[in-house]
């Protein structure tokens, strides 16, 4: 598996992210969802990986920069056929050590509640990732879950 920076322009990381957003309001309230689309994720606030195996891609995320010490995980997904093959470990390793080489000093995140965010819950936790308040611009609801890990 190879990791590559994205610029989101070709057609199976748009069509992954469909998906993704697409799940995200099948899962949480519409004001409860903070995944982003293809134009927020374009900012220059924000790096893109895409994970690839010979020509397939198996997942994705971001690393946000919320300030110069302090970065959010975004976009995390993992293709239906690339579940349960540690894609979802190695993105978030990658993550951890560009945030880590940034000089960031705290890594969160947001993500849902209820049962289809369980996988992603433990994931994270298994990272050490603990639960915190809410951080940024977000505020407490009652389908959101934030988790950090200090760096």
């Amino acid at each position: 598996m190879q990791i590559n920076r994205d610029d989101l322009s070709g057609s199976q990381i748009q069509a992954l992210l469909r998906e993704h957003l697409a799940d995200a309001y099948k899962n949480s309230p519409p004001d409860s969802v903070y995944a982003l689309d293809l134009a927020a994720l374009r900012k220059p606030d924000i790096t893109f990986w895409t994970v690839w195996d010979e020509g397939v891609l198996l997942g994705c995320g971001a690393l946000k920069e919320l300030d110069k010490t302090h970065g959010e995980i975004k976009s995390m997904r993992t293709t239906a056929f690339a579940l349960k093959r540690g894609v979802g470990s190695l993105v978030l390793s990658h993550i951890i050590k560009q945030a880590s080489n940034r000089g960031y000093n705290r890594l969160s995140l947001e993500t849902g509640d209820n049962a289809a965010y369980g996988p992603a819950r433990a994931l994270y936790a298994k990272f050490g990732f603990a639960i915190c308040r809410p951080f940024a611009d977000y505020t407490d609801n009652a389908f959101s879950v934030y988790m950090t890990l200090k760096l």
